[in-house]
């Protein structure tokens, strides 16, 4: 698809978020948190012509992989999707439902255009790898692997081998962004485990790093653009997000990390986004 322009994809971000809203409003669970700080992110990623995706064919082997290591933000990515075409938009209404193909986290054996099965954190890095090394073997394959993960992810032991192994051997198909929200289930990272300066740590692996504003979707697309050239090394993009972007009384809350919302705090989330797009936007 042609890249949409800045506008577009700001317009786009918030149609995102409207939609994250209602899919946990109609399941009665959810993590609106992350599922909000990501939004920008995702969006820069499948509307900025950074990733080679064919809804018509999601198994296309000349497709580029994309892992969702921290599962819990699946609303976002699957209203991504469903805004690409790669399934029907009602089906959002379905997340979390029993047989639906859009579960709490993305499961390969429920959605064949989720590339792996993710939602223990820490894990999705190591597939990640397993696919940028299996792709050496393969003829031809120019084929590129990008990884979201959370900071409450950096946690991980697993998490870690993955970055030391890609590091070591040079694996520069691989492709790691960081959510960086700040928090996680027990609270502010700083305060759960501290492991900043995490630029230096990847750059010490023999990661390139770079570190943008995760709402900034022009920086966004610029930032992931290097995910298209091969420079010998992995590379990590660290995006500095706020959780809960886009809804006032939910951004930097530990409240919201995962939430059952009320009437009220859907009816005044969908007011502040309706708001904004009605204030920005033609629609």
């Amino acid at each position: 698809m042609v890249p949409l322009t800045v506008s577009e994809l700001s317009k786009k971000s918030c149609q995102i978020r409207r939609q994250v809203i209602e899919m946990i409003y109609q399941a009665g669970s959810g993590h609106p948190g992350g599922s909000l700080s990501a939004v920008d992110i995702l969006v820069a990623l499948y509307f900025g012509g950074i990733l080679k995706a064919d809804p018509r064919d999601p198994q296309n082997d000349k497709r580029d992989r994309f892992i969702l290591s921290c599962g819990h933000e699946a609303p976002a990515y699957y209203a991504v999707l469903a805004n690409l075409g790669f399934f029907n938009e009602e089906a959002l209404n379905s997340l979390r439902a029993l047989n639906s193909p859009l579960q709490g986290h993305p499961s390969r054996l429920w959605a064949n255009f989720v590339e792996s099965s993710t939602g223990s954190l820490g894990q999705g890095l190591a597939v990640g790898v397993g696919m940028a090394w299996a792709s050496r073997f393969k003829p031809n394959s120019k084929y590129k692997v990008v990884v979201l993960s959370s900071d409450g992810e950096q946690d991980e032991g697993s998490h870690w081998e993955s970055v030391m192994f890609a590091g070591y051997h040079r694996l520069d198909n691989l492709n790691l962004i960081i959510d960086q929200n700040g928090m996680q289930i027990g609270g502010w990272t700083r305060e759960v485990l501290d492991l900043e300066p995490l630029l230096q740590k990847y750059q010490l692996f023999g990661w390139e790093v770079a570190q943008v504003d995760g709402h900034d979707l022009p920086r966004l697309v610029s930032a992931f653009s290097v995910f298209n050239h091969r420079t010998g090394k992995p590379k990590v993009v660290i995006c500095k997000t706020i959780r809960g972007k886009g809804v006032s009384f939910m951004e930097g809350s530990d409240k919201y990390h995962s939430a059952t919302l009320s009437e009220d705090e859907y009816s005044r989330a969908r007011e502040e986004l309706d708001q904004y797009l009605n204030s920005n936007f033609k629609v």
